[in-house]
């Protein structure tokens, strides 16, 4: 047996399991274009040599930790380049470890601590992405020009001590947006069927996702804000993303006749018309999600999927509540037609703190800041009244789309218990429930990462 010191990759298929219990022949020839066509090329390329595999996965040594990323970061950015484009079976993503360490090769085989590092390391990278330990870290920074986002230390399974992890942001160089890809949105405008004009962008690129507009929207405003940059961001690193401002919201028309479900859902098909958009996945946040089941049923030729965050199928006003809650209700509609465009946040920050309990003091700030932006009292108030007349329950069965929905388990604004519901009467839908408290999840939480890895696997890429 030799010691040495090596750079181990780590890899594996994200949800491997699911895909062969759907499609077992398809995801089989899927895996083998995958190892011949993107990864066996990317090892030539940085001398990096495969010792072992693992049905769904596989172990390689390099001598250099720079080649070692450098492979890493080629595959993934290779593969998402071939689930573009036409080939047999699934779409596939692989979840990458990398780690420098001392290990101990017996003929072609190699085991030890460095090893054994990595393979825990591309447990916790999301589906498609690369985590590295420090050790990797400190040689490869500043030299493969991409950039690194320190994810703190973790105790990983059978492994002693802590472990300093990385995420790799190898998308494009860094940017002043902390190591996102430098985007520029588009804002354009276009009429609704009854005159209205709505703001609308097109950000990024790729195949097109288009995200249904929810109560306070404002397209620039939430482009740079702590709320929803990261999650806009992140749609749009992978995909041309499609958003737009509802009517009596952000820059769309404020000074309009009619505030109402039905004129949501026509504006959602304005907006793609105008974008010229044929099919295309739908995301929804909160009431976005019945707005975008509305859609697909009155629309399944254009929705080739549905993603559905912290939804919910009835609005307040029809659900059975207390009489409690009732009283509430119509506090917070007071609450709102009184204070909601005064410079003093008081009144704003109730529903700050309903919304975003665990909101950093930035967080809370630039969502106070957001409501006053996104409407004025008497649109807000408009808006919230059309929101609690909401019903779909009727739509759910006839939904005919691939659908996934996702909830936190302790929202106090939706409840957990309405998401889950929604997914129930949808045939085939996939729900996922997450850890949180938030209604609006934030990038310092575990489920923002947990989120995309569902994305990415909901839509093979």
């Amino acid at each position: 047996m030799k010691r040495h010191l090596a750079a181990i990759l780590a890899a594996d298929v994200a949800g491997y399991s699911r895909l062969m219990a759907e499609d077992e022949t398809g995801t089989l020839t899927a895996l083998k274009g995958m190892l011949a066509d993107v990864v066996a090329p990317a090892m030539d390329h940085h001398a990096g040599r495969i010792f072992k595999t693992m049905g769904d996965g596989f172990l390689a040594e390099f001598n250099s930790v720079v080649e070692a990323v450098a492979c890493a970061t080629l595959i993934q950015r290779d593969l998402a380049a071939r689930n573009l484009r036409p080939h047999e079976g699934p779409s596939l993503l692989l979840r990458i470890g990398v780690h420098l360490g001392d290990v101990i090769a017996e003929g072609d085989d190699v085991f030890g601590d460095g090893v054994n590092v990595a393979a825990r390391l591309q447990t916790l990278a999301e589906a498609g992405g690369i985590r590295i330990s420090r050790q990797a870290h400190d040689q490869v920074e500043g030299r493969l020009g991409i950039s690194y986002r320190a994810m703190g230390e973790e105790t990983l399974k059978n492994i002693p001590r802590p472990i300093g992890i990385f995420a790799v942001d190898f998308g494009s160089e860094a940017s002043p947006t902390g190591g996102r890809p430098a985007l520029t949105q588009d804002i354009k405008y276009c009429r609704a069927a009854d005159g209205t004009r709505l703001a609308w962008s097109r950000v990024g690129q790729g195949p097109p996702l288009v995200k249904t507009a929810n109560w306070m929207n404002h397209l620039e405003y939430d482009w740079e804000s702590p709320i929803w940059d990261h999650l806009l961001h992140g749609l749009a690193a992978g995909h041309t993303l499609i958003r737009y401002d509802a009517r009596g919201n952000g820059l769309s028309d404020w000074d309009v006749e009619d505030i109402s479900f039905d004129r949501w859902v026509d504006d959602l098909g304005s907006v793609v018309d105008a974008a010229g958009l044929e099919r295309f996945p739908l995301f929804g946040v909160s009431q976005g999600c019945s707005i975008s089941i509305a859609y697909a049923v009155r629309h399944p030729e254009r929705v080739s999927h549905l993603i559905l965050y912290g939804g919910f199928a009835v609005g307040p006003a029809r659900r059975e509540l207390s009489e409690e809650a009732r009283e509430t209700m119509a506090a917070l509609r007071s609450l709102m037609r009184i204070g909601w465009g005064k410079d003093n946040p008081m009144f704003r920050q109730i529903f700050t703190s309903q919304f975003i309990p665990d909101a950093t003091r930035e967080q809370a700030d630039a969502f106070n800041e957001l409501q006053r932006k996104s409407a004025s009292p008497e649109c807000a108030v408009r808006h919230r009244d059309a929101v609690n007349q909401i019903d779909v329950r009727d739509l759910l069965g006839e939904v005919k789309v691939p659908t996934l929905v996702m909830h936190v388990r302790d929202d106090g604004v939706c409840p957990v218990e309405y998401g889950r519901q929604m997914a129930a009467g949808i045939p085939g839908a996939r729900f996922v429930a997450m850890p949180g408290k938030n209604h609006l999840f934030l990038e310092n939480e575990p489920v923002s990462e947990r989120f995309f890895e569902e994305v990415k696997l909901f839509l093979g890429r």
